[in-house]
């Protein structure tokens, strides 16, 4: 099996997950002082250790979640302006490619089909 998704998949979680912080936090929050809208990096909590890990059910599910990051970043990049668009258009291209580690790694890690003879 290839790490290679793997890999991916953890760069990308953990980059999500520090982009989401400080961009909310610090970068360009929506309130001066940071907003409450950095609650937004806790579901990204919960797959960590199973990314981590390689574990093949949580990337499934970790894709699906990543869709959404995608959603939120895509809207924001039309809607926002200055830095906190460059910063949404980051969060979308980080929650792509989370989805495409994930899909990649589930599938490179999927038990293999064997070929029963007279099949």
């Amino acid at each position: 099996m290839n790490p290679w998704f793997n890999r991916l998949a953890s760069v990308s979680l953990v980059g999500l997950l520090f982009l989401c912080l400080a961009w909310e936090l610090w970068l360009a929050p929506l309130r001066p002082g940071g907003s409450m809208l950095a609650l937004k990096a806790l579901p990204l909590l919960l797959p960590l250790f199973g990314i981590l890990r390689g574990k093949r059910y949580t990337h499934q599910w970790t894709s699906m979640l990543a869709l959404a990051y995608v959603t939120e970043g895509l809207v924001r990049a039309a809607s926002d302006q200055g830095a906190s668009q460059a910063l949404a258009m980051a969060e979308a291209a980080l929650a792509t490619l989370l989805f495409a580690g994930c899909l990649g790694h589930a599938r490179a890690a999927a038990p293999s089909r064997t070929i029963k003879a007279g099949d």
